[in-house]
């Protein structure tokens, strides 16, 4: 019996230390810049450092080193292997979501919700921590990706919807949020409407030019996209052509700083998660350590600034990366070259040699791999190759058989390295988490994704909570204007409320930030959103003010 109330006793006392590690205080800053390896397991980050290490990149430790304070916990509403947009959705709201939703509350599923959900709250959009630093702190916002703008991560910090792959109405959403800064790719994606709109606000929009990148200094709120999707892999990047993404975070800083009341900037790593995807060893290294450097350049930043706070932390884990697999016999004893020898002669990526061999005559395919990997091609990898997909078919019999290229250039490639795969897909184990704060406020020990968001609420000092912004920002239609004609016509390009009150007549676009009062345009503050599932606008509460 004694020996059982000492056991619970240091259960308590653990249970008491581990609460406590969460809600230590936490000194408000002016800017806060949060930084996402999308993707990264600690494997990719393990053999970047190895990586630098043996190529004499820059030192033995990565930029994060010094900062590194703890794991986080991601996981869905409903699952504990997490996707992009339900994970990253958790860290600007508070709240787990499911696959495929940007910042939205999810449908319940009672037999496998992780945490309470309430039904009646389905659909329900959510205020984001971008949203909330704009409208309650008056903070300039921005975000650097380095695949197109409404792809999963950055959606989630700045549009609702039930569905990520919406980008008809994800895009818009991102565009009328009036952000002060917007780096990444995505120029098919940017509508006529949204170009009107930059105009009306005042936002520089910088299309393929890098010049006009580098040399802009204007006060205005400038989006510089590049490619008409994603950007290219950093080993495979046009320096001349495409930004790196410490060059862009530079940029961004730069520009958000001059705002008096701070800023909030999310740094998204993008391609380390698709480049993992593929079972790609040297993308899945040189892509981070690409991201790494600029989390170097954010660092330098806060410390000279010292009103600056970094959170770096991956959405979830990807691939199962592993330094060593079965075929490394006596792996204790190989040594760094036999391990980083041949990766680090790899001068592309397998989607930029793929790229190149496209493009040229079966007879160069062997000088063209040895040129980019010092790999000697043998008659039946060649083979691999012309047989591919995407190219031409060796043997017509064998086509049902064969993969693109870029599969096969892959598999050439790691055959020479020791580096494992698990999966093609997420996984579910604790990523990491490296903090910067200049009080030393940063969190500490395993955090879950919700924990991470009342982190970064504190951090930015919001006095009043997300839920509550929630009540404020995206109230119901049917509750803000109770007992007025309220009509939806859904045969535009966006569903249209309109509401009529007397002589006054409100229409409110979806997925904008403008309305209309007896067709004179006015600001709103903040995106509304349409749910075709309950047929219901979410709009500001205080919207009906314009009828009264």
């Amino acid at each position: 019996m004694k020996k059982t109330i000492c056991s619970l006793l240091l259960i308590l006392s653990c249970s008491l230390v581990w609460s406590q590690q969460y809600h230590r205080p936490v000194k408000p800053v002016k800017n806060v810049i949060v930084m996402i390896p999308d993707g990264t397991s600690i494997g990719v980050v393990s053999a970047a450092r190895w990586y630098q290490i043996y190529n004499k990149l820059g030192g033995e430790n990565l930029n994060i080193d010094p900062y590194m304070c703890g794991t986080v916990k991601t996981f869905s509403s409903n699952a504990p292997i997490g996707d992009s947009a339900p994970t990253t959705s958790a860290y600007m709201t508070g709240m787990p979501q499911r696959t495929g939703n940007v910042a939205i509350y999810p449908v319940a599923d009672p037999e496998n919700d992780l945490v309470k959900v309430d039904p009646s709250m389905a659909y329900q959009p959510l205020v984001t921590i971008l949203e909330a630093a704009k409208i309650q702190k008056k903070k300039a916002v921005g975000m650097v990706v380095t695949v197109e703008f409404p792809h999963a991560t950055p959606a989630d910090c700045s549009s609702h919807y039930y569905a990520r792959g919406k980008y008809e109405y994800i895009a818009p959403q991102i565009a009328y949020n009036n952000l002060d800064v917007m780096f990444g790719g995505g120029n098919s994606i940017v509508t006529d409407d949204m170009k009107n709109h930059f105009k009306k606000n005042n936002t520089t929009l910088i299309q393929d030019d890098i010049n006009a990148f580098r040399s802009f200094d204007g006060d205005n709120k400038v989006w510089a996209l590049f490619q008409e999707k994603e950007l290219p892999y950093d080993l495979d990047r046009d320096d001349s052509k495409i930004p790196s993404i410490e060059e862009m975070t530079r940029k961004a800083i730069d520009h958000l700083s001059e705002n008096d009341n701070g800023f909030f900037l999310m740094v998204e790593g993008s391609k380390v998660d698709w480049v993992a995807h593929g079972n790609d060893a040297v993308g899945c290294i040189t892509e981070y350590l690409a991201f790494d450097k600029a989390v170097g350049a954010a660092i330098e930043f806060a410390k000279k600034d010292g009103e600056t706070a970094v959170i770096v932390l991956p959405d979830h884990g990807n691939s199962g990366f592993t330094i060593g697999r079965r075929d490394l016999k006596s792996y204790d004893k190989a040594t760094i070259h036999d391990l980083f020898a041949n990766v680090s002669k790899y001068k592309r990526t397998g989607e930029g040699l793929e790229r190149i061999l496209l493009q040229e005559k079966p007879e160069d395919f062997k000088a063209i791999f040895k040129k980019y990997t010092d790999i000697d091609l043998t008659e039946e990898e060649l083979a691999s190759l012309l047989s591919s997909n995407n190219y031409k078919e060796a043997d017509y019999m064998k086509k049902a058989e064969s993969q693109n290229m870029g599969h096969a250039i892959v598999d050439i490639m790691n055959s020479r390295t020791y580096f494992g795969f698990t999966t093609g897909g997420h996984t579910g184990e604790e990523v990491f988490l490296a903090a910067y704060h200049p009080q030393g406020d940063v969190p500490l020990g395993m955090n879950t994704n919700v924990q991470i968001n009342h982190y970064l609420s504190d951090v930015l000092g919001l006095k009043e909570s997300l839920p509550e912004m929630t009540k404020e920002v995206f109230a119901k239609h049917q509750e803000v204007f109770s007992g007025l004609n309220c009509t939806i016509d859904k045969s535009t390009a966006f569903p249209q409320l309109t509401v009529k009150k007397g002589k006054k007549t409100l229409i409110v676009p979806a997925f904008k930030s403008v309305a209309y009062m007896n067709g004179k345009e006015i600001d709103l503050g903040s995106v509304t959103v349409y749910i075709d599932k309950n047929d219901t606008f979410y709009l500001p509460a205080n919207l009906i003010e314009q009828l009264n």
